[in-house]
């Protein structure tokens, strides 16, 4: 997490400094012929789409409820240059709703231009007919439309308000998204009697990064009772503005954990309310958050409250135990082999846990929940765990912002050892977890708030490939694979098999051949010990051509055949799930009546200074047999963009020598 936190920033609204005033020219109608004369634009000349301005404003004004209402605006002009773009046409906006009040949208206007002959011609939408609402879930549905008369090259732009009774919901700011954006720019004023964290996120630098300081005047009636109630008064209001200019689209790249994590946003927490309000924190505290969890019938309080129910089947899960280690691991076991995950991206519990034992399903959450309290029916020190898996995005250390949190596993310990354990993944071994929960900040939810850290550079995946050929009878290839696959392979492995049966997995093990071959004696053991990797075995036969030159990759099946760092530059971390030691040993004959003509040079090669990885491709040949050693370490897995050239350069050495070829020429 030390690295991640340079990239993640902090950052108190007060603390923010100031550079550029330039001023934002664009104005919602404006559309000229010259605005159509660029066919590419020199921030991505392939872009399908690219926005031109997109400029946003959040303000605070009075309303009839005795308080404040945020208002928010939006306006964008985006161009459209051939039918691949055609889906930012597409847009939503976001209504929040808590069941008893709702977001308000007062205002949209959205318009097409298209040049025909030489003129600017436009298409409204209708508003009336054109929009449509969509309900995602309990607080949150979406306004959406489709702007109509949609051309190659058209120019889009929409220009909405919306009104807000809800405080916390002071609108993010996303800079960065899936097109470029030439200008992309929020302003935000914020009076002294609100105080907001700010969230801020990204790689791209800002344009502008301005602070003022200004008074004004506020005014808000109260019509809750029988007289209404008018006040007015003035105080300091901050007034903010934050703009990027050419910001390249964020592009999904290999080993990324979610963009979400990556792209230049802004959010913004309510952290406490100021005077003239009666001053009090809405954030909190960990500790405080924890103990408010604690209490939750739907966390907390079902973990020890009126678990009787537990006793039924204490004995069958912990029968026959001989210490505290093993109780546990008969209670894990129990509940893993038994439960079926019907959801792996949930907090709370949404049934009781005494329904989830009986029904024999339920969230990650509740089996985990469950896990916990029948440890603690037995005895042992267990406690539930939050953390947000890598698809979710990152958490937060310094804040406890409850919602970027989506999963929840248990922790042990027994004597001075913790194992930390998630019941609800099928065949996971007994203090494993799977690699989308290492990704940085979690917390166990006790008195004290305990932060924990899953980093991706604490997991290794070692795998060892052993091939040893020889010539047989007639001249061709007989030989045998031994293999232990990592830790999380071993899983997929099981996985598959379990989908699919044995006899298809080794048929698309088969499929990576080349040539003639025939396996046999296959066998995989391990294959229910979920506690150690898998071991796969297997003999097999290969035709050899007759030819006068004959070529053999000495990797085998094995190797990596592409660099998996396509892109020539990355703007953002490499997040891959794990470090990799992988080892490959092979021993094999020269084939009869040839001789070897031509063989791969051997290399050492390091990653960096720090010895970071390191790439070891040794071969020999001696008397007929040939002895080749390979060996890939990684012993990170976290990247700063800045070192991407660095890793790519590596793996184009990896892939070279991967492929490269022994050639053998028959005897003359």
């Amino acid at each position: 997490m030390k690295l991640r936190s340079l990239f993640i920033v902090l950052l108190a609204i007060n603390l923010l400094s100031a550079y550029s005033q330039e001023p934002s020219k664009i104005k919602f109608g404006k559309i000229t012929p010259a605005d159509f004369e660029p066919k590419l634009y020199s921030v991505d000349s392939s872009a399908n789409a690219v926005v031109i301005a997109d400029i946003g404003y959040s303000e605070f004004e009075g309303n009839q409820k005795g308080s404040f209402s945020l208002v928010f605006k939006n306006f964008r002009r985006a161009r459209i240059l051939n039918k691949n773009g055609y889906d930012l046409a597409d847009v939503t906006i976001n209504i929040y709703d808590d069941g008893r009040m709702e977001e308000e949208l007062l205002s949209l206007k959205a318009v097409t231009y298209n040049l025909e002959n030489g003129k600017v011609v436009e298409t409204k939408l209708d508003t009336k007919t054109g929009v449509f609402k969509d309900k995602i879930n309990k607080n949150w549905s979406v306004k959406k439309f489709t702007f109509p008369n949609i051309k190659d090259g058209s120019i889009i732009e929409y220009e909405y308000k919306t009104k807000s009774d809800f405080k916390f919901n002071l609108q993010p700011w996303t800079f960065q998204g899936n097109y470029p954006r030439l200008w992309s720019e929020y302003n935000v004023s914020i009076p002294e009697f609100y105080y907001y964290v700010t969230l801020a996120q990204g790689y791209h630098p800002f344009f502008i990064k301005d602070r003022k300081e200004r008074r004004d005047n506020f005014v808000y009636t109260d019509n809750s009772n029988i007289q209404t109630e008018r006040e007015s008064f003035s105080c300091s209001v901050a007034d903010f503005r934050w703009a990027m200019k050419d910001v390249p689209a964020l592009k999904e790249e290999s080993f990324t954990s979610t963009l979400k994590n990556h792209v230049a946003k802004l959010e913004f927490q309510l952290a406490e309310y100021r005077a003239p309000f009666v001053p009090k924190p809405v954030m909190g505290s960990w500790t405080s958050a924890c103990e408010d969890m604690l209490k939750d019938e739907s966390f907390g309080l079902q973990l020890t409250k009126d678990n009787g129910w537990l006793n039924d089947v204490m004995d069958e899960a912990t029968g026959g135990s001989k210490n505290e280690l093993e109780k546990a691991q008969r209670i894990y076991c129990y509940l893993r082999d038994n439960m079926t995950c019907t959801n792996h991206n949930r907090v709370f519990a949404e049934k009781n846990l005494r329904t989830v034992l009986k029904s024999r399903n339920g969230s990650e959450a509740e089996i985990n929940l469950l896990l916990t309290a029948m440890l603690k029916k037995a005895d042992l020190n267990a406690e539930p765990v939050i953390l947000s898996t890598r698809d979710h995005g990152y958490a937060y250390a310094m804040y406890p912002l409850i919602d970027r949190f989506n999963y929840v596993i248990s922790k042990l310990r027994i004597g001075d050892k913790e194992y930390f354990l998630d019941a609800s993944q099928p065949r996971m071994g007994f203090g494993r977890l799977g690699y989308e929960c290492y990704n940085g900040h979690a917390r166990v939810v006790n008195p004290e708030a305990t932060p924990v850290e899953f980093v991706s550079d604490s997991l290794t995946e070692s795998k060892i490939t052993s091939v040893f050929i020889i010539n047989d009878e007639k001249g061709d290839f007989s030989g045998s694979i031994q293999q232990t696959p990592g830790y999380f392979e071993s899983n997929s492995i099981r996985d598959r098999i379990k989908e699919k049966g044995r006899e298809n997995f080794f048929n698309e093990y088969k499929k990576g051949w080349t040539g003639e071959v025939e396996m046999e004696k296959e066998n995989i053991d391990s294959l229910n010990k979920y506690d150690f990797p898998v071991a796969i075995k297997y003999d097999f036969k290969m035709k050899m051509d007759k030819e006068d030159i004959l070529y053999f990759n000495p990797m085998f099946i094995e190797g990596i055949k592409e660099n998996p760092f396509k892109s020539a530059q990355r703007f953002y971390p490499v997040e891959m799930p794990y470090a990799v030691d992988e080892t490959y040993l092979l021993r094999l004959d020269v084939p009869k009546g040839y001789v070897v003509d031509e063989m791969p040079k051997q290399l050492m090669l390091k990653l960096n200074e720090e010895n970071d990885g390191i790439f070891e491709y040794r071969i020999t040949e001696s008397n007929g047999i040939i002895s080749m050693r390979s060996r890939l370490r990684i012993s990170r897995a976290y990247f700063l963009p800045e070192e991407y050239e660095m890793l790519r350069e590596f793996f184009n050495y990896v892939v070279k020598k991967h492929n490269e070829q022994i050639v053998f020429k028959k005897k003359s």
